[in-house]
């Protein structure tokens, strides 16, 4: 497997672009991202958005944005807006070039009669089961609807009617008259268009009937003058009647159908009827829950656009369907925020210190550095007073072997500040818990002190107690506890191996005061804790906080093992 700081993987698409270029098969690029406004896009569609936008840009194409509206029960202008919100998140722009298959229902009527006249349509009464008893299997052959031999005036009697709303829902379909004996079953006639009394987000009541995906996708491509019409596998055995819609129209050109892997991730879905079920059954809190792969989830969680497109980038593009680590990802939210976010200081499981030998009252700037990473960042100060927090992880009474943090006699260095000793303990009387340490501070190991250079094995992070922020913070784990969500046992389904502990909320967290006023969506380091963002749902003077990633790469130590 290759490194994720090696160069991309393959992309054979590019290849077929670059040599239809080459060949002077075309001019110029034109590609589109045709989704369906049913749901929220989640980090699948942000690879083929990526792709088509990114093939374009990269071959002074253009690509259009077509939404694919042709089922009204199901779509609603929330999806449109939210689509459109996410691709211009993602960094692409498609200028003026918005279109919906509801824009052609005219057309593609008018090319649904051609086919009529032409005999290579016919309207069909059977019901939805009778043309699916009808169709046949992989091994048997279809048999002919008795409605095939229909004249072409009954035809289009009848698609007229079907379009002035005369009929119920499943009263009637229009068929295209290919070949019922086909091997690719996708080529027995398959349904053109339905009736469905429906209102439509665009058209309103206008429309009766309503194109299938497989009618008015590639006659769309074709209006637009798409060149390359890029899809996911699923649709390689669509391909032949995207062709022959094509082949048997009187259209404006013949776009080419390539079809590539999607994208599948390890410990989470990306059926959208997946989704669906886990937002209306209440595992997680919505289409923009952190735990989500939705676009909204990753944006709310702190991913930013920068570091998806180069995951996208890296993997490349696949003619065969694979699984992709969920730490490959991570490593690339991991890098790209390693070199952007301001580094705080935050305790999120709080134990006082209280400095013995510190004046009371008194309190001291010290000087913080935002970010390593980026030398422009700068530095801030940072307020140190007599009582501070730790993270009660960072002491042990009794430690266990190379133990190098707070223990009784032993000295740390706190972050910025000074060296410490821990000098005494006071417990809860009724459980014996350590509620508070006791220490004392070496006032010449400050920086720039005669003694600053002293060392000492542990350096910890810490929060004076006067001067922090009330913070809550949420922990994030896989959705699922398996990489396989599907590796249930017989008779269950894949929600069962959705992770009960795939969030802990902390409360009673406390963060250094300048993340005073953090605007939502602002991204930061927590020292020693890892990659957090401010929610949005910050409120009553308590900031909340999502963890993005933790600082551990787990996709740096699997590509260290493979290379030992």
């Amino acid at each position: 497997m290759a490194s994720p700081n090696s160069s991309a993987a393959g992309n054979f698409i590019r290849e077929i672009v670059e040599q239809d270029l080459a060949t002077g098969k075309h001019s110029r690029i034109v590609t589109r991202f045709p989704p369906e406004p049913n749901g929220y896009l989640h980090i699948g569609h942000a690879k083929s958005i990526c792709l088509n936008f990114g093939l374009a840009a990269a071959h002074r194409g253009v690509t259009h944005l077509r939404f694919d509206d042709t089922n009204p029960s199901t779509e609603s202008v929330e999806y449109v807006e939210s689509i459109q919100a996410d691709v211009r998140w993602l960094g692409f722009d498609w200028g003026d070039r918005l279109f919906y298959a509801s824009g052609y229902f005219e057309r593609l009527y008018e090319y649904a009669r051609q086919l009529i006249t032409t005999g290579k349509a016919y309207v069909d009464s059977l019901s939805a089961e009778e043309i699916r008893k009808h169709r046949g299997t992989l091994t048997e052959p279809g048999r002919d609807s008795p409605h095939r031999t229909r004249s072409v005036e009954e035809n289009l009697d009848l698609f007229a009617h079907m379009k002035a709303g005369e009929f119920p829902d499943g009263a009637h379909v229009l068929r295209a008259k290919i070949d019922m004996a086909a091997p690719n079953i996708n080529l027995r006639d398959p349904t053109l268009y339905r009736i469905r009394h429906a209102a439509h987000h665009r058209t309103g009541e206008t429309w009766r009937i309503y194109p299938t995906y497989d009618y008015a996708h590639p006659i769309s491509d074709a209006i637009e003058g798409i060149t390359h019409s890029i899809c996911t596998l699923e649709f390689e055995d669509h391909r032949p009647l995207y062709d022959w819609f094509l082949d048997n129209l009187d259209v404006p050109c013949h776009p080419r159908q390539i079809e590539f892997a999607r994208l599948n991730l390890t410990h989470t879905v990306m059926s959208k009827r997946r989704l669906l079920e886990l937002v209306g059954k209440g595992h997680v809190h919505g289409w923009d829950d952190p735990r989500l792969p939705t676009l909204k989830g990753l944006r709310r969680r702190g991913y930013t656009p920068e570091a998806i497109r180069a995951f996208c980038e890296h993997i490349g593009v696949q003619k065969r369907d694979g699984t992709i680590e969920m730490a490959l990802l991570e490593h690339f939210i991991r890098e790209d925020l390693n070199r952007r976010a301001l580094r705080v200081m935050a305790v999120l499981r709080p134990l006082k210190v209280v400095i013995e030998n510190y004046p009371e009252g008194q309190a001291e700037d010290l000087s913080a550095v935002n970010n390593p990473e980026d030398p422009e960042a700068g530095t801030r100060t940072v307020p140190f007073s007599r009582v501070l927090y730790i993270e009660q992880d960072d002491f042990r009474e009794v430690p266990p072997p190379k133990f190098f943090r707070l223990t009784p006699g032993k000295e740390v260095r706190l972050r910025y500040a000074y060296i410490i000793k821990c000098t005494g303990v006071v417990k809860d009387e009724r459980t014996g818990e350590v509620v508070e340490v006791r220490c004392s501070y070496d006032p010449e190991t400050k920086s720039g002190g005669p003694q600053a250079g002293r060392k000492v094995k542990g350096t910890l992070h810490w929060v004076s107690a006067a001067h922090a922020l009330d913070a809550e913070v949420r922990l994030y784990d896989h959705l699922f506890v398996k990489a396989d969500p599907d590796d249930v046992p017989e008779g269950q389904d894949y929600t069962v191996n959705v992770n009960p502990n795939s969030l802990e909320r902390l409360t009673g967290c406390k963060v250094e005061p300048s993340l005073a006023g953090a605007a939502s969506g602002n991204r930061y380091q927590f020292e020693r804790q890892g990659y957090f963002c401010v929610d949005a749902d910050s409120a009553g003077g308590t900031l909340a906080f999502n963890r993005t990633v933790a600082l551990r790469d787990s996709w740096a130590k699997v590509e260290k093992a493979q290379q030992e």
